[in-house]
């Protein structure tokens, strides 16, 4: 274990294993000749953060993974190396700060921040203070901070001189439109193309991704396939469906970047991603997408948050994008809780944007009224919190398990992943 000596701080310290980074390094040679290896050699293994259960080795391999990232970094950004300033504002520890941070902008020889630490420290101006110091022209973020920052005021971007940027991205979950509008207008100065880029660690690249100056985007979705990835949705018997279908997510051809497995338990790899569609050979994400009227995709969310309401498929997405259209919502969070009439009933937490007046009982009759005539009546939420913040990881994925285990009352799951474990008791 290297460890590093960032502070004078104790250190729980095991002789025989434990090794100081600096005296290490200062033993090393100065030369060093990057070492050819197979293409099919482990790179790295990357553990999921076990959101859903038990977290995964992904074993991911040299040649297919190096290939992708760097393929799909000089493409989607529209890199153009030596004239642009990139940064990626991921956890260098998941896999967007592997794939994004590390190997694909490196292999394609790009100037980049490389950023550690909190976007409100210390104060929220730290992002925008970034961009404008470093020319920033690609920024590629999430979107749990897009409106974290129109919860913050759109005052705080408009303080600063962003024209560097030409190109924004957004990763983790699917967007919903009306954070993209803001996130375009405000940061993106109403003209910068958005790339929402979906992808998973199990991909390890980006694999449906709308192209800058090729496709013509919609807010909140995904829109096509890369060039070289093969992507349907299809039912619960394998059919593929067309425009205006809901189902599943599959990929139904191989590609570069592909897990070769999960470490020490190669049935569990089997079992996770390849029974559901074992006979047509499909991997299956784990997300539900749909068509729309223009065949343009939309991802949903995982499949473990669509919700059954009195035998209605809802996505928690869905009653998500909803709820933040209402101009005092700046975040929502909504899980399916058991109920005795319907199967499932809908429960939301919601963060209100900043001088919002919590106005109690009203508001949240204003929210239940707005949900019904966004989607339908069916979707109208059984109770909504007003609450001063979510359960993230690392990563800025909304922990959805452990506010199922809130709304149904139960003792809380493993909140080892989270940012702030202390949330909860607010």
């Amino acid at each position: 274990v290297l460890v590093v000596k960032r502070t004078d701080s104790e250190v729980s310290w095991t002789d025989g294993r434990d090794l100081w980074w600096h005296e290490t390094v200062e033993k090393a040679s100065k030369e060093h000749e990057a070492q050819p290896f197979p293409a099919e050699h482990p790179l790295f293994i990357l553990y999921t953060s076990g959101t859903t259960g038990k977290p995964k080795g992904i074993i991911h391999t040299s040649g297919g993974y190096l290939t992708q990232t760097s393929y799909t970094h000089h493409n989607v950004f529209d890199h153009k190396a030596g004239k642009d300033v990139y940064w990626c504002t991921a956890d260098i520890g998941w896999v967007t700060g592997h794939s994004y941070i590390v190997y694909g902008p490196l292999s394609n020889r790009a100037t980049q921040v490389v950023y550690e630490g909190t976007p409100n420290s210390p104060d929220e101006h730290r992002h925008w203070n970034v961009i404008e110091k470093y020319k920033v022209s690609i920024y590629y973020t999430s979107p749990t901070l897009v409106r974290t920052f129109m919860k913050w005021g759109k005052e705080i971007p408009e303080a600063h001189d962003l024209s560097s940027i030409r190109l924004l991205g957004s990763v983790g979950e699917p967007i919903n439109p009306e954070a993209w509008r803001w996130f375009r207008d405000v940061v993106g100065g109403g003209t910068a193309p958005i790339v929402d880029t979906w992808w998973q660690t199990e991909t390890g690249a980006i694999t449906i991704s709308p192209l800058p100056g090729v496709t013509s985007t919609k807010p909140g979705s995904a829109m096509t396939p890369l060039p070289g990835i093969c992507a349907k949705i299809v039912d619960d018997d394998a059919k593929p469906l067309g425009n205006g279908g809901n189902g599943y997510l599959v990929l139904d051809e191989p590609w570069p970047a592909m897990l070769r497995g999960i470490w020490g338990d190669m049935d569990r790899y089997k079992d996770t991603y390849w029974s559901r569609y074992a006979e047509e050979g499909w991997y299956f994400a784990g997300d539900g997408a749909k068509y729309d009227e223009d065949g343009a995709l939309w991802v949903l969310g995982r499949v473990d948050d669509v919700m059954n309401v009195s035998g209605h498929r809802i996505s928690t997405s869905e009653v998500e994008s909803a709820l933040v259209t209402h101009h005092s919502v700046a975040e929502a969070a909504v899980v399916g809780a058991a109920d005795d009439t319907t199967g499932q009933g809908i429960v939301a937490f919601v963060i209100l944007r900043a001088g919002e007046e919590n106005t109690g009982d009203a508001l949240i009759a204003e929210l239940k009224a707005q949900v019904s005539k966004e989607i339908s009546p069916i979707a109208r939420p059984r109770e909504i919190s007003i609450v001063p913040e979510l359960p993230k990881t690392r990563s800025g994925k909304i922990m959805r398990r452990l506010l199922r285990d809130v709304a149904e009352g139960r003792e809380l799951g493993d909140v080892s992943t989270l940012v702030d474990p202390k949330v909860f008791e607010a």
